[in-house]
């Protein structure tokens, strides 16, 4: 059985980040077949800049970034809730990675699968920012999984003092996604 490279984006800078340990989770409960890297270079990544977003002039941890997505078979994006929304600079990533204005480098989100999931202390978790980020990624056209869906509200309940996540419904339903996203991509494989 081939393993299946997935990149993990945190979209929280947060150093005890819910999201970034929820990640961190997932690699540890991911399936056989499933290759969990999580990626670490969100706060280097500049402000989108139509001017500088062709394949000669872009930052160099924006290629990085557009590399690692298009390599990748599928995504994984925990992302926490701001102002009922995605954070800035999740977005800010995702329209980095969306362009191909040469219309000669391929788009890296085309029918990419992805998998989102997030926490947040609050009673709703990371409901309307997981809204969002799906409508993003109808533009996109990226192959979204939709059950099941993982909102980790009141996450302080559901993390140690470690950043382990403990809860096993939880934990459980990481399985589920990370099961959805796999199978998702064998789909796509065997097309």
């Amino acid at each position: 059985m081939s393993e299946f490279k997935i990149l993990a984006i945190s979209g929280s800078l947060r150093a005890d980040s819910h999201n970034s340990a929820l990640l961190r989770a997932a690699r540890k409960h991911q399936p056989a077949g499933l290759d969990i890297e999580i990626y670490e270079g969100l706060r280097e990544i500049p402000p989108y800049d139509l001017d500088l977003d062709t394949p000669r002039d872009r930052p160099a941890p924006v290629a990085d970034l557009r590399r690692r997505v298009t390599e990748a078979d599928g995504l994984l994006i925990a992302t926490p809730e701001f102002n009922y929304s995605v954070p800035g600079v999740l977005k800010n990533a995702i329209d980095w990675v969306s362009t191909d204005w040469t219309q000669q480098e391929g788009l890296p989100l085309l029918r990419k699968p992805v998998a989102i999931l997030g926490a947040a202390p609050t009673n709703f978790g990371t409901v309307r920012a997981q809204l969002a980020l799906r409508q993003v990624f109808v533009w996109t056209d990226t192959d979204v999984v939709v059950k099941p869906e993982v909102h980790l509200f009141r996450s302080h309940e559901r993390f140690d003092e470690h950043g382990t996540l403990t809860d096993e419904t939880s934990i459980g339903l990481v399985r589920d996604l990370l099961g959805a996203l796999k199978a998702r991509i064998e789909g796509r494989a065997g097309a």
